[in-house]
């Protein structure tokens, strides 16, 4: 990892010594995290139920590749408790090769359950929670110097997700469990002989789940491109327990000790994302569907962006609603546009014109409507909200605001990438330009549209709720910590 600048060191030292402090439950527990942190109560955020009408296969999604992974046992690791899970700090010679960027190693970390209850892991594979789950965390080092820069750019991190099962005796995971009783303690640490760390990860790199996301703790800015293996690696019983029952929260010096046990977020709401899949046989994928090019999705954006509406409305309607639902559109296209077409023909002749500014003057593309290319800044852009927000303000009103902002531009990039359904409001924020009568029209047809499909999935399918914004709990007030954040430092960060 590249050395950090002076200027971040010492935003890292004002960090620490404004800390806020955070636990999973509790006064200070998870429901509460939104009113220090406001992207805790935002959109995209991780961890999340990987439910079968989620998924979407891909078949451009290459093997995941790990470069220098197998480290010298001459090397030294930090392995440290940081009061929220137990973690390894990586050297900066490790990477992944097989993303468009080069994302650089910075740590891995651990989220387990209890001994009275072995199910720890964050991400959920069709509701069945997994004994516990790592992280290997990775920052954007073709843009970015080092992690404490990268972390709240919408496009600064990857990581790696291994689900833990307790099963068959696993040897590398004792390289560095034999050491855990040295960091029984918040903020202790000790020095271990490296190891390979690929020995750690599941046999086959090439199954796995895909889907844009969030850190899974404060200030969970919705900045990870997470990569989630399909098939899971074991533990034995008394290695989890190592895990579960040798660490506390809490430092040593404090009277009553807190145990460091039951580490996980709760699943979040999809907002409108979908999850890539590389693979297509097994269980539960016979009716996965393919994806919708990128191609044909740019297409739909130049449509709502400078084309007629009218047409799209009358052709390409179903290219907007949610791609779960294609299966239903075979079936009930023709009877929806035989309902609609009487409707279609009278807007067409009453309101809908070529727009004056389609003849000779510009035209807006998906770059220059600077949602689809622009790389988001969440510190910043908590910042510059805030501002404009009259003081005081309302206790939601921040957190309302930021996801105004935010969700349109995620899921318009999200879309484009593949990752995303194209919601409601991010098309009605792309069609703000166009004259209001056209845009009433086809936002009253595509709502009409989205209630019908979402009564003909709730006879049918049960689906996860996948349009506009979640109701998650909005946050109370801005947090006035230094930026980064304090769990940035060695040994403090999480994903």
């Amino acid at each position: 990892m590249l050395l950090p600048s002076f200027t971040s060191i010492v935003f890292l030292q004002l960090a620490f010594c404004s800390a806020a402090n955070w636990t999973y439950t509790g006064p200070d527990g998870e429901q509460h995290w939104s009113k220090s942190y406001p992207y805790c109560g935002g959109i995209f955020q991780s961890p999340i139920d990987i439910k079968p009408e989620l998924l979407r296969f891909d078949p451009s999604l290459r093997p995941i590749e790990v470069q220098n992974y197998n480290l010298s046992p001459n090397e030294q690791l930090t392995l440290g408790n940081n009061g929220h899970s137990v973690q390894i700090s990586l050297p900066s010679t490790m990477y992944i090769s097989s993303l468009p960027n080069r994302y650089t190693a910075a740590q891995l970390h651990f989220h387990w359950g209890s001994a009275s209850r072995p199910a720890g892991s964050e991400h959920l594979v069709n509701s069945k929670q997994s004994a516990a789950e790592m992280h290997i965390v990775h920052f954007n080092s073709d843009r970015y110097p080092n992690i404490a820069s990268a972390v709240d750019k919408s496009d600064g991190l990857a990581v790696l997700g291994v689900l833990i099962d307790i099963g068959e005796f696993n040897p590398a995971f004792d390289q560095f469990l034999r050491f855990i009783n040295g960091v029984k303690y918040r903020d202790q640490k000790v020095q271990v002989p490296a190891f390979n760390i690929r020995a750690l990860m599941p046999a086959r790199l090439d199954e796995y789940f895909r889907y844009d996301g969030s850190l899974t703790t404060p200030p969970c800015y919705p900045s990870v491109l997470w990569t989630l293996f399909r098939n899971p690696v074991t533990i034995s019983r008394k290695q989890f327990l190592a895990l579960a029952t040798s660490l506390y929260s809490s430092h040593a010096q404090e009277s009553t000790p807190v145990p460091l046990n039951s580490n996980f977020r709760k699943p979040q709401p999809t907002d409108s994302r979908v999850v890539l899949v590389s693979f297509k046989e097994g269980k539960g994928l016979q009716g996965t569907l393919s994806l919708t090019s990128p191609l044909s999705r740019k297409r739909v954006i130049q449509q709502l962006l400078v084309g007629d509406l009218a047409d799209l409305a009358d052709e390409g309607l179903y290219q907007l609603l949610p791609s779960g639902s294609e299966k239903l559109h075979a079936g009930k296209k023709k009877d929806f546009k035989d309902q609609e077409s009487e409707t279609l023909s009278k807007w067409k002749q009453k309101t809908l014109k070529p727009p004056s500014w389609k003849k000779g003057q510009s035209t807006q593309s998906v770059g220059k409507l600077g949602l689809a290319e622009d790389t988001l800044s969440y510190v910043s852009l908590e910042q510059r909200v805030s501002n404009q927000l009259k003081q005081p303000h309302a206790e939601n009103q921040l957190g309302q605001a930021l996801r105004n902002v935010v969700f349109p531009k995620l899921n318009l990039k999200s879309y484009l990438d593949c990752k995303s359904d194209l919601a409601l409001p991010t098309i009605r924020h792309i069609l703000s330009g166009r004259p209001t009568d056209e845009v009433l029209e086809l936002d009253r047809l595509l709502t009409k549209a989205l209630m019908n499909q979402k009564k003909t999935i709730k006879q049918s399918v049960p689906m996860t709720n996948s349009g506009g914004f979640s109701p998650a709990t909005l946050p109370r007030k801005p947090h006035n910590q230094g930026y980064p954040h304090p769990w940035l430092l060695p040994m403090e960060w999480e994903d």
